[in-house]
């Protein structure tokens, strides 16, 4: 039986796909490489290039590939562009999702781990973010993964598709040993951009915000290593195997880390000074989103293997250091 990675060329996606070859899983991939990169996919698993929203296209891997899970990356995740451009959001990732879903139902294929986010909650009216919190996105990327979420449910009441949603949140690092990372054109994380300004592709980071209710008035965010992160899909994956029932997890580090401490972490991790200014606010930014994972803890035997930011963002700076331009030094 073989688990259909969509998005798996991507960054947390090929991350997962990498994870699950090791495992021993058989592993099909489907990206449209609009903005994955086919060298980051582990040579073991099969590459199907195309659109999840091609029906068409998908009943084709669907009838190639005998499928017992399907992992669901495949989705725009870029918050300001939300703001710009809501409709791309609705049509790739809302969309997306119900074409998948026909596809899933007319071949047989009932249980799916979806990549959702922390973003579903809008401004936190609590600190940490559980699960039964009200979801109420405060921009268009939010609100098209909310909608995903609703979307499954209903599938499951009519179909009987069982899901997991994770919902997670600032996802960073990369493989111990430097074969695959993060690569985006244009970057727009974070931690990536710090470390650009520490390999002198940029002269300096601006910081979107000084005047957020927070300690130090910049964003605080829960971060998590792509490898737990990849970790925590195959633990869903099994966890549906099971007959468990349909859910969602949230999934973090628990601990909530500013722009600013963000950046003295990846100077001792990289020995750069890494210059650094305040600028002004992005719309659509919460404050503060930091996550309980308590239950993905609790029920899926989660146990983050990276706890230290240092530590985090030293794997994404040996990627960077071996691979400069990215995947085109491959």
């Amino acid at each position: 039986m073989t688990v259909l990675v969509l998005g798996g060329a991507g960054y947390i996606g090929s991350h997962t796909v990498d994870r699950l070859v090791e495992k021993g899983y058989d592993v099909a991939v489907v990206d449209n490489l609009i903005t994955g990169h086919a060298k980051a996919i582990n040579p073991k698993a099969r590459f199907y290039q195309g659109d999840v929203r091609d029906k068409l296209f998908m009943r084709e891997v669907f009838d190639k590939e005998d499928i017992d899970t399907v992992i669901h990356f495949a989705a725009f995740s870029v918050v300001p562009e939300s703001m710009s451009n809501p409709l791309k959001y609705f049509d790739n990732n809302t969309y997306g999702m119900t074409a998948l879903l026909e596809v899933m139902r007319d071949a047989g294929v009932k249980r799916i781990v979806f990549s959702s986010t922390a973003a579903t909650y809008g401004e936190p009216k609590q600190v940490p973010i559980k699960e039964t919190d009200p979801q109420i996105p405060t921009n268009p990327y939010g609100e098209s993964k909310l909608s995903m979420e609703k979307i499954i449910h209903w599938a499951d009441v009519a179909y009987g598709i069982k899901f997991v949603a994770l919902r997670y949140f600032n996802v960073a690092g990369a493989k111990a040993d430097g074969s695959i990372g993060e690569d985006h054109h244009p970057e727009t994380h974070l931690i990536p951009i710090i470390l650009q300004v520490a390999q002198g592709k940029r002269d300096k980071l601006t910081i979107f915000g000084g005047d957020y209710p927070t300690d130090d008035g910049t964003n605080i965010r829960d971060y998590v290593h792509v490898m737990d992160l990849a970790d925590a899909h195959i633990l869903a994956m099994e966890y549906l195997k099971k007959g468990n029932d349909s859910t969602a997890f949230n999934l973090g580090s628990s601990h909530g880390f500013s722009n600013k401490e963000i950046v003295d972490a990846a100077r001792k991790a990289t020995g750069k000074p890494i210059p650094a200014e305040i600028g002004p606010r992005r719309a659509g930014d919460p404050a503060v989103l930091v996550a309980s994972s308590e239950k993905a803890k609790k029920i899926l035997g989660w146990t983050p293997k990276y706890d230290d930011m240092e530590k985090i963002i030293a794997t994404a700076w040996h990627w960077d250091e071996t691979h400069p331009n990215g995947y085109n030094d491959r």
